[in-house]
């Protein structure tokens, strides 16, 4: 009888262990991984003020690697602090070789006229700045 209960509290704390690890414990190496961030939309062309662009970012790791953090960000590129466009809400997407961030942006306020933006793709690994990647792509916007 003893022997079966040793046995039973045996499996019990090994399902009980499996079902507590952290579901990151499948982090890749993030020294050999190989982020790239690609910027599909918009484009370096000039914008006018009203104007409607759509944000399309391919983020991937050949080799199907764990893709743990990215971040598009639309900027002044004069003053960091005016940003227009910060996604994804939570940064630590996990991914599976591939992510996309797609979003939309109307160009609206005076704030938008004669100046220049900095849109920023990047994507780093489980650890801040590990593989870290970044493109980035540059518009003016004109007033209507």
């Amino acid at each position: 009888m003893k022997k079966l209960l040793l046995f039973a509290l045996l499996a019990v704390m090994c399902v009980f262990n499996s079902s507590c690890k952290d579901d990151d414990d499948d982090h890749n190496d993030d020294a050999a991984v190989e982020y790239h961030a690609h910027i599909m939309s918009p484009d370096a062309t000039d914008k006018n003020v009203g104007d409607d662009i759509h944000i399309h970012v391919n983020f991937e790791e050949p080799d199907g690697a764990t893709i743990h953090h990215v971040n598009v960000k639309i900027y002044n590129k004069d003053d960091n602090s005016i940003v227009i466009f910060d996604e994804p809400s939570e940064a630590h997407v996990h991914a599976d070789g591939t992510y996309e961030v797609h979003g939309d942006v109307t160009l609206d306020g005076d704030v938008l006229a004669h100046t220049d933006w900095v849109m920023e793709a990047k994507a780093w690994g489980h650890e801040a700045g590990e593989g870290e990647v970044m493109e980035t792509v540059e518009f003016h916007v004109h007033p209507e």
